[in-house]
């Protein structure tokens, strides 16, 4: 499964080797959410790992990842796999993924009521 979602490069940590032939490498995006903007962990694996080498904490950035997810030892673990950044604006193209999914609501979700059709029937049963 892929997806995009843009946000601010909140934290970026170090590459890490985790045996002779695998590296990983974390980072913390801070995505814009109404009041409580979210903090969302992403990983690179291998040499995926420099491709965050170009980018300072407190960039906007457009992420693009996978959703993986295995179990081990009774636990389900979840991980969000980048496989490409790049600096937000860039690119092009349509974007329908996660981080764009504002776009599938209407603008304006509170339409004027006033001006429609007038409903028949009997209202005075409903429960609140």
């Amino acid at each position: 499964m892929a997806f995009e979602v843009e946000g601010k490069l909140h934290r970026l940590f170090p590459t890490e080797q985790k045996s002779a032939s695998f590296q990983t490498r974390e980072f913390v995006l801070e995505i814009p959410d109404g009041n409580y903007p979210q903090l969302v962990k992403f990983q690179a694996v291998q040499d995926r790992c420099t491709m965050l080498d170009n980018y300072k904490e407190g960039e906007r950035i457009k992420v693009s990842f996978d959703l993986r997810g295995r179990e081990w030892n009774g636990k389900y673990l979840t991980n969000l796999n980048a496989w490409r950044i790049e600096r937000a604006g860039e690119g092009g193209g349509s974007n329908n993924q996660a981080g764009n999914a504002e776009e599938n609501f209407p603008t304006d979700p509170f339409p004027n009521y006033n001006e429609a059709p007038p409903a028949t029937g009997n209202f005075d049963d409903l429960p609140f």
